[in-house]
């Protein structure tokens, strides 16, 4: 019976989205809003058809969550517009970086006073909930090669970045609570899980993403006729990047996303001087941010392969957003988990933008909109899952798991019902 149900509201919910009814969007809810409004259907809050135990279920969690995220920080990664430049990436970098280290350490700091953790478990809750998260994020993402929103620009590549850019301070938070904090494991953890990890996984990235393009340029050149699987380069790439990465104690989301980066803006270079008179160049402008010249060129591997990959990416999130209805219990709201997320969204994300810009010239309205919407979602709950099967105390384990799953639900719930009408608003539609 419970089968049955199950594979008849799956199997519903599939049609819905995919003929997309025009009442859904007159609600402006989000995908992410009905896949979690059919877990708590079908999960222990309702009609019990389920219940998925983040606690006993953490590795499968855990590599579903791992999955998800390296296959949405790749299409992220190949649909950036613009070649890395210092001018153009700076807003992004100062937030990836700067911005999320101080949204670790408030979060931290209300976790240690307020929550009374642990210091090591206080950091590991600011480490999780810190990255903003390229699968939920989907509305304000960029939407397709082509598109060069000032907003959708940033947060994508925002997301892109600290989702390794948090690692440092996840592996900090486990750290201390095993041993006491000392100059030697501060030492330690500086130089290896910030600066050779961090060094190493762009490395990597900017090494295969280039050297993909060129072989495929290459073969490409000499068979025309033999048609290559974009697919399985796409995918191949991920696993070899990403295993590499790992090999070497690199921060592999980091990686990928480096590596996607690096395989468009390769394919576009190599294209360029291959054919430079089918270059264009655009302007791109907006009323907040000045022209940039972006060259559109005619992409191989990372062009081929995006459907596929966006295809995979949606059927991810549907799954472990129904997962995640089905862990919620009546029991799992309390005045700690709602406080830390209202905090989190009106307190910690603002103020860590604006003192992450600061001197960076952006625009004021756009740190306004990228101060409200940091989503947190599949890379916090990775996060989570990676701390447990780390070995987290149970008890512990269960406070950090309780805390984090309210937070996304919560960021799912306000940033979803807020997203459609602020984008339209300030960007049109």
């Amino acid at each position: 019976m419970a089968n049955s149900v199950w594979f008849i509201a799956i199997g519903t919910l599939l049609i819905l989205m995919g003929t997309r009814p025009p009442v859904l969007q007159r609600l402006n809810l989000t995908p992410s809003m009905v896949y979690l409004s059919v877990g708590v259907l079908l999960g222990p809050l309702m009609f019990g058809v389920f219940h998925f135990n983040p606690l006993k279920q953490a590795h499968f969690l855990e590599v579903l969550a791992e999955l998800a995220v390296l296959l949405s920080l790749f299409i992220a990664g190949t649909k950036m517009p613009v070649p890395f430049r210092w001018k153009a990436w700076r807003v992004p970098m100062r937030l990836a970086f700067i911005s999320m280290t101080i949204s670790v350490v408030l979060t931290a700091v209300f976790g240690y006073y307020l929550l009374g953790l642990p210091l090591g478990a206080a950091i590991l809750l600011g480490a999780i909930l810190a990255p903003t998260d390229p699968v939920l994020a989907t509305e304000v993402q960029v939407r397709h090669m082509g598109d060069t929103d000032p907003l959708r620009f940033t947060l994508t590549s925002e997301a892109g970045m600290n989702d390794g850019s948090a690692f440092p301070f996840v592996m900090l938070g486990l750290l201390l609570l095993g041993s006491p904090l000392s100059d030697e494991l501060l030492g330690r953890w500086v130089f290896k899980d910030i600066l050779w990890s961090t060094a190493s996984a762009i490395a990597v990235g900017l090494v295969t993403g280039r050297l993909l393009a060129q072989i495929v340029r290459g073969q490409r050149s000499l068979e025309r006729t033999v048609p290559l699987l974009d697919d399985f380069l796409g995918l191949g790439l991920i696993g070899l990047t990403y295993g590499v990465c790992l090999l070497i104690d690199g921060w592999g989301f980091l990686g990928v996303f480096v590596t996607a980066i690096s395989l468009r803006q390769s394919e576009m270079t190599l294209a360029q001087a291959e054919k430079p008179d089918k270059v264009t160049v655009t302007a791109v402008t907006s009323s907040d941010q000045p022209g940039e010249t972006v060259w559109h060129l005619p992409t191989e591997v990372s062009k081929g392969s995006l459907m596929f990959k966006e295809s995979l990416e949606r059927l991810s999130e549907l799954v472990l957003v129904v997962l995640l209805g089905g862990m919620l219990f009546t029991d799992s709201w309390s005045f700690r988990a709602v406080g830390l997320g209202l905090f989190l969204f009106v307190v910690v994300r603002p103020v860590s933008v604006l003192l992450g810009l600061i001197g960076s010239g952006a625009p004021w309205r756009l740190q306004m909109l990228v101060g409200w919407f940091g989503v947190r979602g599949i890379g916090s709950i990775y996060y989570l899952m990676f701390a447990v099967v780390f070995g987290l105390p149970e008890e512990l384990a269960l406070e950090l798991i309780h805390l984090t799953l309210v937070v996304v639900v919560l960021s799912i719930i306000i940033h979803g019902l807020t997203v459609k009408p602020m984008m339209t608003r300030w960007w049109g539609p």
